[in-house]
Parts: structure tokens; C-alpha cells; sequence
């Protein structure tokens, strides 16, 4: 029989972040999450999101031992947004038993009834800036720290479930040869020409002190208004996200690009970053301590790893039929070269958005993985 016991304390939460290091500790392929990163996301007085958020955490016990767990999450703003009442579910593990699965998502379900919800998605976060999605390709591929890595039995119990896909994210792997695409770099020549967009490489003063690491990320909201689920981001929530992607990047590796007809503005992104997940594979558990925090400085200081993880790219609406796309991938493939990158993984993207997928044709790519997001109605 199993039994779900809600998390109700600091002790339970970290049993529940726990627990996933024990189920995947001898997959080869699984990347570790950081523990303290895990912990402040879902901790309800850390996360900003919590602001218009609200969240439930689920463990799954049998004869008294750990067996699963899940987060039952409503985001009120996206639920607004895009008139709806759903309740999402995510941090969801558990072994091989299809009683263990069953009794997790009923739980969420059951908290999302009780809150006046009719219908049930997920894998999903808080926001968009969390993992999302539960594999259904790519499971003998390496995983990294932003996107979900999952057994393949995980998708077969959700299916049995009764859930049905809603929305797929598709990853591409890059192999980098050192060379900018040609019909990339002739574009970008032209745009730059025609419509006096340029490359503005940011200094930390300006990204951190000045308000371009802010402004990049409310540009975020801009940019990626209309894609599946997406709520937007607050002043705070903002906030932490310059403090945990920018605090510590390359700036070599973030592209800005600005529109010199309109004062320099700023009218596209890349933030992109050496892959941790070779030194996080080195971190028992996802700590820092004793010695967790070498093998990510390396990676930070000396990028001893050879694959830059493509984060976030986003362009004004706009400007994207203005080849400012095509000026990002120009200069960061440059920069890849000058670092001795051989491989860039992209981030997740979604199926249905064809013209962002179509650019890996013009490169040494291949379509790697693949992230499904389920809805059920309740």
C-alpha cells in the first residue's frame, strides 16, 4: 500500500530534493541538479514566484520507504493569462511501479480539484525558467543542468494515466567546426548594412551596475510572450535570475545586439554558457561542499568542458524578419571558436515553432532529445 505524506518542513523538503539523487545514482547519463539551487527554488519564502504562485509537495512512501515523489503547482498569473484553471505537477520521480505513479498524480489532482481546478499539465515549474517537459527521446544522451532527464518508463506510466500530449520541446547538439555557417554570415553582413544592426559585446559594468542584465530579461517577457504556458516575469523574479545566470558569465559569451537608426536599442539576446554537466556529474549529490565548488570553477574560470549550452536567446518580434537572429549566431559561433568549444546544445524549443528549429539545418546538427509536456482534464 502506499502512503503520501505532504512536505511540511525544512527536514521533508530536503528528503524530497534527496531523494532523486538515489534514484538516478547509477545512471550514467542523468546530470546531477545543484542541491542548494533545487532547495531555494522550491522553498516558498526563497522563490519570488510564490508571489502568484502557489505549490504543494507530495512524497510517496511503501512499508516506510521513500518511493516518490511530486510538486503540485497553480500559477494564478498564467492562469489568468491565458484563462484557464489548471493546476501543473512537476519534480515528479518515482521507480518503476505504476501504484507509486498513480498515487502521486492523484494527489495532485485531488489538491487541484479542491482549488477549483478542471484540468492537470505537466511536467512544468513555477515559470518557464524552470525544467519542464518529461523525456521521451534522448535517454542515452548526456543530460544538463536546465532541461528534465528521466528513466523511459516515466512517459509509458503517465500515458497509462490517461494523459495526452499538449506540447513537445525538441534540443538540438551542435558539432562546431570553427566556421560561421555561409548563408549566416552573409545575412548578417547585409543586415548589418541594410538596417544598422550591430553587435554590442557588454562589459559586467553595464550588465550588473548599468541595468543591461535587468533590461536583457525583461526582454524575455517580449520575446517569449506567446509561447506555451508562459507567465511573466516580475521585477523580482528578474532580479534573481541577473544574480544566477549573469553573476557569474562570460561576457564573451553574451551577444547583444542594438539598433543604431534608434539610439543603440537593444533589440536582441544571446546568454549562453559552459556546460556544467561533466562537473556536475563530479558532485556527489549536487553539493558544493567539500570539494563540489572546484569542478565548477573550473568550468566557470578555465572552461574545461567542450559544449557551450545555448540558454537564451530571444529577438524582438520585429527585427527577427530583419536577420538580427542570423548577426547572434555570427558572432557567437566566433566566439566558440576562439574558446575551442566542439559542441553547442541548444535549449528547449517548441515543436510547432518551426522557423527557430530551422535554423540548425544550416548546421552540423542533430535533433537529440525530446521533452512532452501532458494534460488530462480532472
Amino acid at each position: 500500500m502506499i502512503e503520501i505524506r505532504k512536505v511540511t518542513s525544512k527536514k521533508e523538503l530536503k528528503q524530497f530534493v534527496d531523494f532523486r539523487y538515489d534514484l538516478y545514482r547509477n545512471d550514467e547519463y542523468d546530470v546531477p541538479c545543484l542541491f542548494f539551487d533545487e532547495m531555494n527554488t522550491l522553498d516558498k519564502d526563497k522563490n519570488p514566484a510564490f508571489d502568484f504562485c502557489e505549490a504543494e509537495y507530495f512524497m510517496a512512501f511503501r512499508d516506510g520507504r521513500m518511493v516518490g515523489r511530486i510538486a503540485g503547482i497553480i500559477n494564478r498569473k498564467a492562469n489568468r493569462k491565458w484563462e484557464s484553471r489548471t493546476v501543473r505537477f512537476g519534480w515528479i520521480e518515482f521507480e518503476d511501479d505504476r501504484e507509486v505513479s498513480s498515487a502521486l498524480i492523484k494527489a495532485v489532482i485531488e489538491w487541484g480539484k479542491d482549488k477549483g481546478m478542471d484540468k492537470i499539465i505537466g511536467p512544468m515549474g513555477f515559470t518557464d525558467m524552470d525544467r519542464e517537459g518529461m523525456m521521451v527521446e534522448g535517454f542515452t544522451e548526456l543530460g544538463n543542468m536546465y532541461s528534465n532527464h528521466n528513466f523511459p518508463y516515466y512517459h509509458e506510466h503517465i500515458e497509462a494515466l490517461g494523459f495526452e500530449k499538449d506540447n513537445d520541446y525538441m534540443l538540438y547538439k551542435v558539432t562546431l567546426t570553427g566556421t560561421v555557417p555561409e548563408k549566416f554570415e552573409r545575412i548578417a553582413r547585409m543586415c548589418e548594412e541594410r538596417y544598422n544592426l550591430h553587435v554590442m559585446k557588454p562589459t559586467r559594468r553595464q550588465l550588473m551596475k548599468g541595468g543591461l542584465a535587468k533590461q536583457l530579461f525583461s526582454m524575455v517577457n517580449a520575446t517569449y510572450k506567446d509561447l506555451y504556458g508562459y507567465s511573466e516575469l516580475s521585477d523580482k523574479q528578474i532580479d534573481q535570475y541577473v544574480n544566477s545566470y549573469i553573476g557569474f558569465a562570460d561576457t564573451r559569451l553574451i551577444t547583444v545586439i542594438v539598433d543604431g537608426n534608434d539610439n543603440d536599442k537593444v533589440v536582441g539576446f544571446a546568454v549562453t554558457i559552459p556546460s556544467f554537466s561533466k562537473a556536475l556529474k563530479k558532485m556527489p549529490r549536487g553539493r558544493l561542499f567539500p570539494f563540489g565548488w572546484w569542478h565548477l570553477l573550473k568550468v566557470i574560470k578555465l572552461h574545461m568542458t567542450d559544449t557551450v549550452d545555448m540558454l537564451l536567446i530571444g529577438v524582438l518580434p520585429e527585427y527577427r524578419v530583419k536577420g538580427a537572429n542570423a548577426i547572434i549566431f555570427d558572432d557567437l559561433v566566433r566566439e566558440y571558436a576562439r574558446y575551442g568549444f566542439q559542441y553547442a546544445e541548444a535549449m528547449q524549443q517548441m515543436e510547432a515553432n518551426e522557423k527557430v528549429r530551422s535554423n540548425w539545418q544550416y548546421f552540423d546538427s542533430r535533433q537529440h532529445k525530446r521533452l512532452r509536456c501532458y494534460k488530462k482534464r480532472i
